[in-house]
């Protein structure tokens, strides 16, 4: 194997010339694909990739290391666990892809990750219903309305909302076939909403895999902040994925996923048991919060 070279030390040009044109030779390999756009992908994958081997004089021994993780974490990937979602996640390519595509809008909803515990045909909840389906945590009211870029209501948008339960898990996570602190709604005609779900708290990214041995590596925390996930969709705008985050959690400024946005910081007020309840719910003994989440989604193509 090649010795690495040490900082500092300076390649000669022959020896670039010799690294460029392998770089030329795999650009030239796409040469002849049919699809434009693939084509750019590949050329400029293959451009920043090789610039990277290039610039940090990556050696074969941690060549095979990158390759044995990403296997590793292709074997530990199924259909409930996505740890390339994670991966993308903790170097900030998830946010930095969000970014990419959902443009400033006028005063619009800011979008941020959707993380890998989306789960496709939960169970409809009618307005105030309960999504926690019996999952531990404090019983949460959650209110607001979804309204378009100049204010007008937005009727009949489907609201899909998922959440870790008050031990830090998604329902995912269980193993057995349980769907719970999950659920979707519509917006009335007014486009107000209202359910109940759980008071968010954090919790940690799963890390007993590839990516938790790579934030331990690096002395970085999988501790996710507080929140609530949002996905909001309706005919003629742009579907809005987002999170609300609970003001005063400690890790706002250290999020694993660099998913906290200011403006989706919110208010989750504590209420003492006994509080009456918004639609006169008996919590019995049980203490409760409630937020207020007001979405505003940017036209459809903006």
């Amino acid at each position: 194997m090649n010795e690495r070279t040490s900082p500092g030390t300076s390649v000669t040009a022959a020896q670039q010339e010799r690294e460029a044109e392998v770089t030329r030779q795999v650009l030239a390999s796409f040469d002849g694909c049919a699809d434009p756009r693939l084509r750019e992908i590949m050329r400029s994958l293959v451009h920043h990739l090789h610039a990277f081997v290039r610039e940090i004089r990556l050696t074969e021994v941690e060549w095979n290391q990158g390759v044995d993780f990403l296997t590793r974490t292709g074997r530990i990937s199924d259909e409930r666990r996505q740890e390339f979602i994670l991966l993308s996640d903790v170097l900030g390519a998830s946010m930095q892809t969000v970014a990419v595509n959902n443009e400033a809008y006028g005063n619009a909803t800011e979008a941020t990750v959707f993380g890998p515990f989306f789960v496709e045909n939960s169970p409809e909840i009618g307005q105030g219903g309960d999504l926690s389906f019996g999952a531990a945590g404090e019983p949460c009211w959650v209110e607001g309305s979804v309204t378009d870029a100049a204010g007008h209501p937005v009727a009949g948008a489907r609201i899909e909302v998922w959440e870790a339960d008050g031990d830090g898990f998604y329902d995912t996570q269980y193993g057995d076939d349980r769907m719970a602190a999950r659920a979707h709604l519509y917006s009335d005609a007014e486009g107000r909403y209202r359910f109940w779900g759980l008071t968010p708290t954090p919790y940690p990214i799963p890390h007993d895999g590839p990516v938790g041995g790579l934030l331990t590596a690096v002395g970085r925390s999988p501790m996710r902040a507080s929140h609530l996930h949002f996905m909001v969709s309706a005919p003629t705008h742009r579907t809005l994925v987002t999170h609300i985050f609970v003001r005063g959690d400690e890790l706002l400024d250290r999020d694993s996923v660099f998913g906290v946005k200011e403006s989706l910081v919110m208010d989750f007020v504590h209420q003492s048991a006994g509080t009456p309840t918004p639609d006169a719910r008996d919590l019995g003994d049980r203490s409760w919060s409630r937020v207020r989440f007001d979405i505003v989604l940017a036209p459809d193509g903006s």
